[in-house]
């Protein structure tokens, strides 16, 4: 219906003429000129604007697209086998047989014995022919539309409205960011390095199949992050309390468990959610999808049902959001037990379900998260700082039989865990995203996506390339985020900065947070997105800004930060 309505040459031909009109223009909004920038922008990157042929040729390919890029997220998980006899026998029971052949279906990162995550590594990533020609015709096709259309590669396309704006200044920001973790990166590898030297002293040389596994050693080595003594402080109903409390010192806001009517929802375990503000009354409705059942989704989200908008009788239309985990189900003996990692997805998936219910904007089109990719993250992550603020844990984290709070040094063990190879981590999503730019930039590839791989690995992580793998063959997230993958470190940064120099003082300051309604929340993309960012910050933020924020929080000294924070 929206390909239709995107190709409807009547509507863009009105739009076009109110565009050229300059003083009707003058006299609209900016939520209003914005909203109508967009929608001519969705028209013209469906081909409206071009002759027939032309046109037809534009929804062809869009089409095109739309099929290789389903046969493409199918294959990255599409499992490989090899014969058995090929692999020693001592490592085949870590993986399932079918007949003669042994299947790989991942990279059993998380294994303790290198062999099995070497094999792992070299089995899955091994390049499939077919999988390799629907990429290459994936990215060859996005760049025929984007020219198409009239844009020099298709990363111009895509980052069009966002915070970085082009490719050129993503560019920009992922070289500077490298830059500056090289050598944070590199003490991290010898970290690794000297760990796997020490369990396995035969073959010490880091592998790409060691970080996640060594990192994991040491982490527990040094601080002894054990999940089982933290969950007993966060039962669901702790967790949600402390929301709660968070967003009533912040916002005004009160969460009111309602029933819902017969009907209402798609599983009798799935909570409704009054939104309500001290003075301004219901905001909106949030369903809480939270277990663990048969044939759910396996992940973390937050998506809308029903977008916020000014109706025409003047009423406002409230959102309605579902946010979605898959938590375990109560005991008999305890309630619902969350581990950190839980809590604080529980928190950013909050961030997400708080801009759609905040978001008051005239249309539906750019209501809450409905907003630039590098935007979109920047209030789930937000969230996350606070979800590890220990003035914030502390106000609801009670073991659930004794109701101990948790302890302080637990709070900060956990924090200082996370900065254990946080820069070598980062230094792969800078290679990820760069990866993205050069394959959505200019057009034909000079070499082909493997031989970009390689190179792009060896200049920006560090680690060997490891011959006749096709890492990008498993790479799903360049369906969904084409040109964008570079968004989340930017939104981490901007998150990074609004937490410093809004909420690290008190993250429970009522005037930040009025502002960081009003400055970011309010618009979802109904306004540019770095003015959000100037108007909340009260400045406008560079490159470099950018990448000091990401920088500074790998060398936050947490202890003394407490310490200033009593």
């Amino acid at each position: 219906m929206v390909e239709s309505l995107n190709t409807n040459v009547d509507l863009y031909q009105s739009l076009q003429k109110l565009l050229a009109d300059k003083k009707l223009v003058d006299s609209l909004d900016p939520e209003t000129r914005r909203v109508a920038e967009l929608f001519m922008f969705d028209f013209e990157i469906s081909g409206i604007h071009l002759d027939k042929e032309k046109r037809k040729r534009a929804v062809d390919l869009n089409v095109k697209i739309l099929d290789l890029s389903s046969t493409f997220l199918m294959g990255t998980n599409f499992p490989n086998k090899i014969e058995k006899h090929l692999l020693p026998e001592h490592i085949r029971r870590n993986f399932t047989s079918a007949g003669d052949h042994i299947i790989i279906d991942g990279l059993h990162a998380e294994s303790p014995d290198d062999l099995v995550r070497e094999a792992a590594y070299k089995i899955f990533l091994y390049p499939n022919a077919g999988q390799l020609k629907c990429l290459e015709e994936l990215l060859s096709s996005r760049d025929l539309l984007a020219k198409l259309v009239g844009y020099s590669t298709f990363s111009h396309r895509a980052l069009q409205g966002t915070i970085a704006k082009n490719p050129e200044t993503v560019m920009q920001f992922l070289e500077k960011l490298s830059d500056k973790l090289s050598e944070r990166t590199l003490k991290d590898f010898e970290m690794i390095r000297g760990m796997k030297m020490k369990l396995n002293p035969q073959n010490s040389e880091v592998m790409p199949w060691d970080p996640p596994y060594y990192s994991g050693v040491i982490r527990a080595e040094r601080y002894n992050i054990e999940p089982s003594l933290y969950c007993p402080f966060f039962s669901l109903g702790a967790c949600m309390e402390g929301l709660n409390i968070l967003l009533n010192r912040l916002l005004g806001i009160s969460l009111y468990a309602e029933q819902p009517a017969k009907g209402e929802v798609w599983s009798e375990d799935v909570r409704k959610l009054a939104v309500v503000h001290e003075s301004e009354g219901l905001l909106g409705y949030i369903y809480c999808d939270f277990f663990q059942r048969a044939d759910k989704p396996h992940q973390d989200c937050h998506f809308t049902i029903r977008g916020g908008r000014l109706k025409e009788d003047g009423d406002y239309q409230l959102p309605v959001v579902v946010l979605m985990l898959n938590l375990p189900r109560s005991s008999r003996s305890s309630p619902t037990l969350l581990t950190p990692g839980m809590m604080e997805n529980l928190f950013h998936e909050m961030g997400h379900a708080m801009h759609s219910m905040l978001g008051r904007t005239r249309y539906q089109h750019v209501t809450g998260t409905r907003c630039p990719t590098d935007f979109a993250e920047v209030p789930s992550i937000l969230m996350e700082y606070f979800a590890n603020d220990y003035r914030v844990v502390n106000q609801f984290a009670r073991h659930y039989q004794t109701g101990q709070p948790l302890p302080k040094n637990m709070v900060s063990r956990l924090c200082e865990s996370k900065k254990v190879c946080a820069a070598a981590d980062m230094q792969l999503q800078v290679f990820y995203a760069t990866l993205d730019q050069i394959y959505h930039g200019k057009h034909p590839l000079r070499n082909s996506t493997t031989d970009i791989l390689k190179e792009t690995q060896e200049k920006f992580y560090g680690l060997p390339y490891v011959p006749n793998t096709a890492w990008q063959l498993r790479f799903s997230h360049l369906v969904g985020y084409g040109a964008k993958y570079y968004s989340y470190l930017m939104s981490r940064a901007v998150a990074s900065m609004v937490w410093k120099e809004c909420f690290l003082q008190d993250p429970f300051n009522r005037a930040a947070g009025e502002r960081y309604r009003r400055e970011m929340l309010a618009h979802g993309g109904g306004r540019e997105p770095m003015l959000m960012v100037e108007g909340m910050l009260q400045k406008c933020p560079s490159v470099d800004d950018f990448v000091s924020a990401l920088v500074s929080d790998l060398d936050l000294d947490f202890e003394t930060f407490l310490m200033d924070s009593e």
